[in-house]
């Protein structure tokens, strides 16, 4: 088994060093990917976060009008109650 073993040994190695090399390279690749991936995302999450803002700069400042328009519309109301006529009485 030895003397098998001893005349293998360098193409033994020779496949050990091109499988590390080619690990090596298919980490870089895959680092490469993430990297490209995170920035997508990190864009992306960028976009999103603008948007969020510019909803809750349209919420907020039409939260504040509605609001008075609601209020405005409620004392309309109440005054056309208090000058209608009272019909019941008729």
């Amino acid at each position: 088994m030895m003397a098998l073993m001893i005349p293998l040994a360098p193409f033994l190695m020779v496949c050990f060093i091109v499988w590390t090399k080619h690990q090596a390279k298919m980490a870089e690749l895959q680092m490469k990917n993430t990297a490209e991936k995170a920035a997508q995302y990190a864009q992306h999450t960028s976009q999103l976060e603008e948007r969020v803002r510019v909803l809750e700069r349209i919420v907020t400042d039409r939260g504040v009008d509605v609001a008075a328009q609601i209020e405005a519309l409620r004392h309309e109301e109440s005054d056309k109650r208090l000058t209608a006529p009272d019909k019941s009485v008729n």
